[in-house]
C-alpha cells in the first residue's frame, strides 16, 4: 500500500527512503511485506512523509 501513496503523489521508494532517513533496501522489505514489525516513531515518519494515516499504509485481514 505504501507504493500505492507513493504512486498517487508521484514519489519514489528512493525518495521516501531519504526523506525518512531509511536505508533503501530496509524501506523495500517493508513496503513489499518482508518484514514482521514496524515501530511507531517509522510509522510517524511514513505517514508524515506521505501526508496519510496508518489506515492508509496497512490493510487487515
Amino acid at each position: 500500500m505504501i507504493d500505492d501513496l507513493l504512486k498517487e503523489k508521484s514519489k519514489t521508494r528512493y525518495w521516501l527512503a531519504k526523506e525518512i532517513g531509511m536505508q533503501y533496501h530496509n524501506l523495500c522489505k517493508l513496503a513489499d511485506n518482508k518484514t514482521e514489525s514496524i515501530k511507531f516513531d517509522l510509522l510517524h515518519l511514513i505517514c508524515t512523509a506521505l501526508e496519510c494515516t496508518p489506515n492508509d499504509i496497512f490493510d487487515y485481514k
